[in-house]
């Protein structure tokens, strides 16, 4: 494509043009997949890095510089959308682990008859969860699910998902820290 022609392009994609907008994923789909499964090493998570850049494009194409690279700047976002999607699992892992940290701390202040009261005090919890948040955080943390398969599993997105699992991780800590045994 020359100047001109690129130009036009990205007149064509500003204005909502949807067979420029297929052009545009037909020929840069393969390159940013391969690009964010290098960056990843995941396979759904490229997928959706990808399908995240592709709807901020359209969503955004009004913005679009013609005396910009169309490529350079997919290229940029499928980057930045792996970085913020890194930081969000990097926080959501904090959480985690300072849950971990809470349940590793109760068992080892318990014996084996306190601790069996302590798994059952928790199930318990779980079971006040509300069913939605309930059901996420089993399929997460009882059953091994990833974020993004319980969001294709759930139809929801991800960060509903990560949203549940926090306010889960909130809730049971509450509970055990006020439940007296």
């Amino acid at each position: 494509m020359n100047s001109d022609s690129k130009k036009e392009f990205i007149s064509l994609l500003k204005k909502g043009d949807e067979s420029a907008f297929t052009e545009l994923i037909n020929t840069y789909n393969r390159r940013l997949f391969a690009y964010a499964i290098s960056l990843s090493g995941d396979y759904s998570l490229a997928k959706d890095i990808v399908q995240n850049v592709f709807v901020k494009t359209f969503e955004y194409r009004k913005r679009l510089d013609p005396e910009f690279s169309i490529q350079g700047f997919l290229y940029r976002s499928v980057y930045n959308q792996f970085i913020n999607t890194y930081h969000k699992n990097k926080s959501l892992l904090k959480v985690h682990d300072e849950y971990v940290r809470f349940l590793n701390q109760m068992i080892d202040e318990t014996n084996e008859t306190e601790f069996d009261k302590l798994l059952s005090i928790v199930n318990s919890c779980i079971k006040k969860l509300p069913k939605r948040c309930q059901e996420i955080f089993i399929l997460s943390k009882k059953q091994g699910y990833t974020n993004i398969e319980i969001s294709e599993k759930l139809e929801i997105s991800v960060k509903t998902v990560e949203a549940h699992i926090t306010n889960a991780f909130k809730s049971l800590r509450a509970d055990v820290e006020n439940y007296k045994y």
